[in-house]
């Protein structure tokens, strides 16, 4: 029987990844930096941990207990939404911590289970600003772009040892708690002389001709974990999909 280790598993995307999976039969290890019994129906294939991708000691006791696993879903994240100018560069240090180097240092603990066994998948869970440049998002953008390339490259090396790293890239989903996780209102992070210029684009935000569901980010994860194939990025969401093809 598989198993999956799986990060951000609290809400959004990461709590229906995990689902996805339970229910095809997976072994899974929901993670959480606060680990809520509430998430989950009680499954004897199931088992939370709790976890910090920013401390290599929360990481280090997180594999411990997890054991050998067949598959890694990088998916904690901090978004942020705000001109560039009025982000507080403490903040912009906090979303790369998470964002980019947590999912570095889960996958850098990862790698060696998987290289000893000769088979492994780790998913990278990145997002459509990749696919496109978007406003308000700079930041954020850097972030994400960062383990775009990261795990473009690393999929060379690894391949090696018989382990896939592929990308999943969600669109806009506006049920689920982007943002919510940063200390920072969005209003803080949009002086006044960019309220005319975020105006339209928050009115767009508020009624999108597509949009992704976490139910897509799934079964793109699905896909890229159990497809076998050599396919290193799946677009996940009729908005993703629409901005990876014209790309």
């Amino acid at each position: 029987m598989p198993t999956i280790l799986i990060t951000g598993c609290s809400s959004g995307y990461g709590r229906h990844i995990a689902q996805h999976f339970l229910d095809r039969g997976w072994t899974v290890i929901a993670t959480m930096r606060t680990p809520r019994t509430d998430v989950f129906s009680p499954s004897d294939r199931l088992r939370i941990l709790p976890l910090d991708v920013t401390k290599s000691d929360s990481i280090h006791a997180a594999f411990e207990a997890a054991g050998p696993i067949d598959a890694l879903v990088n998916n904690a994240g901090i978004g942020v939404v705000g001109a560039f100018e009025a982000t507080p560069m403490e903040h912009i240090r906090k979303v790369f911590e998470t964002n980019t180097f947590g999912t570095m240092a889960m996958t850098q603990a990862a790698i060696p289970g998987m290289r000893e066994r000769g088979s492994g998948v780790i998913v990278n869970v990145t997002s459509s600003v990749t696919l496109a440049p978007m406003p308000l998002a700079a930041a954020y953008t850097a972030s994400k772009q960062a383990i775009q390339g990261f795990t473009q490259s690393l999929a060379h090396e690894l391949a090696t040892f018989g382990i896939a790293a592929k990308l999943v890239e969600p669109g806009y989903a506006p049920t689920t708690r982007f943002a919510a996780n940063s200390d920072i209102d969005v209003m803080d992070l949009l002086p006044g002389a960019y309220l005319d210029f975020a105006r339209p684009i928050f009115e767009a935000f508020a009624s999108p001709a597509m949009v992704t569901r976490e139910s897509d980010v799934a079964e793109a994860v699905w896909h890229a974990v159990t497809d076998g194939t050599a396919q290193a990025r799946y677009p996940a969401g009729a908005d993703a999909v629409a901005l990876a093809a014209a790309a």
